[in-house]
């Protein structure tokens, strides 16, 4: 037998034959996406989580209801009922307004309401898609996140 219709009839074995796509169309990686709602008092905000390790295992919480607490007028913060998986994650992580991420040495949800410098432990799990001035108020703010199906 030819060495090529070998590898060809061995690669169909496998299940491997055909033609092999490098890069994943736009509307793919959309799909993989997780969009979800936070629920405030007053209004409804949407995020989309990104489709990291991380991102996935918040939206595996879901729904999930929260209090958001001020932490220093940059970002409010909830805890978490367990700590997020992390894998892949890079070091640290520069947040903009409206990120959503994770504090992993505390395990705790962290929504920034303005830029920040990079921070050793911080995770992206994704952003809210517009305006979140909602979220700018004092004091606690009961919210329920949830999957948008």
């Amino acid at each position: 037998m030819h060495r090529r219709a070998f590898v060809s009839l061995a690669l169909g074995a496998l299940g491997l034959a055909g033609p092999v796509r490098a890069e994943t169309s736009a509307s793919e990686k959309e799909t993989k996406m997780t969009r979800i709602r936070v629920i405030l008092p007053d209004t409804t905000l949407t995020a989309t989580l990104d489709d990291t390790a991380a991102g996935r295992d918040f939206a595996a919480l879901l729904p999930l209801d929260l209090t958001l607490g001020d932490y220093h007028g940059i970002e409010k913060i909830s805890d978490l009922p367990r700590k997020l998986d992390t894998t892949g994650a890079p070091r640290a992580y520069k947040p903009e307004t409206g990120d959503i991420t994770l504090y992993a040495p505390w395990g705790n949800l962290a929504i920034f309401l303005k830029p920040f410098s990079s921070s050793a432990g911080l995770v992206r799990l994704g952003a809210f898609e517009g305006p979140i001035t909602a979220l700018q108020r004092s004091g606690g703010l009961p919210a329920r996140f949830e999957r948008i199906d």
